[in-house]
């Protein structure tokens, strides 16, 4: 279990680190460009780049949202488990959800993965020189964050329970 909420923490202090400079990425290079446009000039790289770190910054955001377990989620089934006085019925409905969602992302991680595959092979350089493929592997990887912790969060649940 040590392991697994050393992981959890590493992957919570990336998503942390990750947004704040993703963020003040985009806060830059947006101010740089405003800037340019008023001296006359502007570099054609800026605003794709401040485009897929918005992207990234999204990603991040969503590893941070599922960590918290504030993630985007049905309330219906929450609201009838949350009048159940019975641990176990809480704890079974939390773990099928980290589960449900763990299958889910898995699945946008592989299909990200394709789209990766296919970009990379068809794709082109998108500007300075990047691959168009690089940017889009923001997409596996931002799913596969996302993925990991709600992996975390069921092996968690099921071996530790109520004792998190």
């Amino acid at each position: 279990m040590k392991f697994i909420k050393g992981f959890d923490h590493f992957l919570e202090l990336l998503s942390k680190y990750g947004l704040v400079g993703s963020l003040f990425g985009i806060l830059i290079l947006s101010f740089g460009s405003i800037v340019l446009r008023w001296l006359g000039t502007s570099e054609m790289w800026i605003d794709p780049l401040v485009r897929h770190l918005v992207f990234l910054a999204a990603f991040l955001g969503g590893s941070l949202a599922t960590s918290g377990q504030v993630h985007i989620k049905v309330d219906l089934l929450t609201k009838l488990v949350e009048m159940s006085s019975s641990r176990f019925v809480h704890w079974l409905h939390r773990n099928l959800v980290s589960l449900f969602c763990f299958v889910t992302t898995l699945v946008l991680v592989k299909s990200g993965w394709d789209f990766y595959l296919v970009e990379k092979e068809f794709g082109a350089p998108a500007f300075l020189g990047v691959h168009s493929s690089t940017l889009v592997g923001i997409i596996p990887f931002g799913i596969g964050l996302i993925c990991l912790r709600f992996l975390n969060q069921l092996l968690l649940g099921i071996f530790l329970g109520d004792r998190k």
